[in-house]
């Protein structure tokens, strides 16, 4: 296994092979999303996207007990403004992952909330378990989730999204799996063997017929839009800052 510098601990790459992983490396905070992370991991796809030698699969993982928490809004709790800014650059990393040229897989562990489930369907595949726990409170907490919907209505269809969305709250891994969150659900103990010997079969495809038919997919269903993509952000950087989010936002971390 090969490890690439990326001048931070927060995130980690490693390559084995033709497959990178990526990994989120904030265990104690169940790897949520600060704006550091939010960096390191703009800086890992930078990597991957100039060219790592001979890497045709890019695995998404997270350290520890979970997969993604979702944003660490405690952390900026006080300054809605930055929490706006984290939100305009979840959404740019969500974008770079959906476009890179080859197939992607999220290796999901735990807990994957808000933006952390995201970041799991933004992928082109997703490995789960049963006890997982999956989903999207946005709305539970006074959130717009408008910076995941779109990626979402491109998984599991536009109806089934606005339900799910609508509806806020969470769900265990094999109802996100019915829901088709997870393109692929094993048990807890084969997850990270199940997950790589699934990436290692996507090596063997042509890599040039995958980057094509992937940038197709993309321009079909709308992941080159960036319109569309930016507005998510800028609706949920709005909606934020207002004092029913705000409120909601504060209740919450006094618990």
């Amino acid at each position: 296994m090969n490890t690439i510098d990326l001048d931070t601990q927060l995130v980690t790459l490693t390559t084995e092979g033709a497959v990178a992983t990526l990994t989120l490396n904030r265990p104690d905070a169940r790897n949520a999303l600060s704006l550091e992370m939010i960096a390191a991991m703009e800086a890992g796809l930078e990597k991957i996207e100039s060219g790592l030698e001979g890497v045709a699969v890019v695995i998404l993982a997270g350290a520890g007990k979970s997969f993604c928490a979702g944003m660490d809004l405690k952390a900026v709790q006080d300054d809605p403004i930055l929490m706006g800014d984290m939100l305009r650059r979840l959404a740019a990393v969500s974008r770079r992952i959906r476009r890179l040229d080859v197939p992607t897989i999220a290796r999901v562990q735990g807990a994957a909330i808000g933006g952390g489930c995201g970041l799991m369907v933004v992928c082109d595949f997703s490995f789960a378990h049963p006890e997982a726990k999956l989903g999207y409170p946005e709305v539970d907490l006074g959130i717009c989730p408008a910076v995941v919907a779109p990626f979402l209505v491109k998984r599991i269809g536009a109806g089934r999204a606005r339900a799910m969305l609508l509806a806020g709250g969470t769900m265990g891994g094999q109802a996100g799996f019915e829901a088709g969150l997870a393109t692929h659900l094993v048990p807890m103990d084969e997850l990270e063997s199940a997950s790589t010997a699934f990436a290692q079969r996507l090596t063997k495809g042509g890599p040039e017929a995958i980057r094509a038919t992937k940038r197709w997919l993309n321009e079909l269903d709308g992941s080159l839009d960036d319109e569309q993509l930016s507005k998510g952000a800028e609706i949920s950087a709005e909606l934020i800052q207002t004092e029913d989010a705000q409120a909601r936002l504060r209740t919450l971390f006094k618990r």
